[in-house]
């Protein structure tokens, strides 16, 4: 399967976000990521339903929505309403992990299980049956910009492993510090789906940036 791109909203211009929408509309942009933080879980407050909603009504593309929240599972119908296609919750915030990977499914939403930098691989074992993608992130979550973990290579090829058998065709979502000079690493080590946030909005051609994500071949060796 040709790999995936999902441009990290979070990164956009919040002054022009449905010109921001529409750009990705016309890119090769697969899906359009969305992270919701609560200032809780994580020390930041993103965007909340209304935002969401708005999103909707412009986007052509899937919505990949990434709940860094605390209790997700209050939010799921709400998130779903908003127009989410893709509803990942984190493992280090779910109670009952199960029930909510099935409540997101019963939804008719891809669900996916988001990991801290820090938690083991070894932790999905009893759900990775179950679930649609895992958004590995890359760097400590609530903010955007941070430096790329290098040990996130490690972890690709460690989940891709235990996956192989139980799940052949899950999703590695790879969230933080993903760009140009890493991203045919990351697929290589068996990642298939790239969120990019500063390295399509902070380029001077956004379009091209995600062209270039979405152009990398992992035919070609590794620089």
């Amino acid at each position: 399967m040709k790999h995936l791109v999902a441009p990290s909203i979070l990164s956009a211009d919040f002054a022009n976000l449905q010109r921001d929408i529409e750009m990705l509309n016309k890119s090769y942009a697969d899906w359009i990521h969305v992270d919701i933080m609560d200032g809780v879980f994580v020390p930041n407050i993103s965007f909340g339903f209304p935002v969401v909603k708005a999103v909707k009504q412009h986007a052509l593309k899937p919505l990949d929505v990434h709940l860094m929240i605390v209790d997700p599972d209050r939010y799921l119908n709400e998130f779903k309403e908003a127009g989410a296609n893709n509803i990942s919750v984190h493992f280090e915030a779910c109670i009952h992990l199960h029930r909510t990977i099935q409540k997101i499914k019963e939804l008719g939403c891809r669900a996916g299980v988001a990991i801290n930098p820090h938690t083991p691989i070894a932790q999905l074992s009893d759900i990775v049956e179950d679930i649609d993608l895992v958004c590995m992130m890359s760097v400590n979550p609530g903010f955007g910009g941070q430096k790329f973990i290098e040990s996130t290579y490690r972890r690709i090829r460690e989940l891709r492993l235990l996956a192989q058998d139980r799940n052949p065709n899950l999703l590695i979502e790879i969230d933080g510090g993903v760009n140009h000079q890493n991203s045919l690493s990351l697929l290589q080590a068996g990642a298939n789906v790239l969120v990019a946030g500063n390295t399509v909005f902070g380029a001077d051609d956004q379009m091209a940036s995600i062209k270039q994500l979405k152009d990398v071949s992992i035919t070609r060796k590794a620089v």
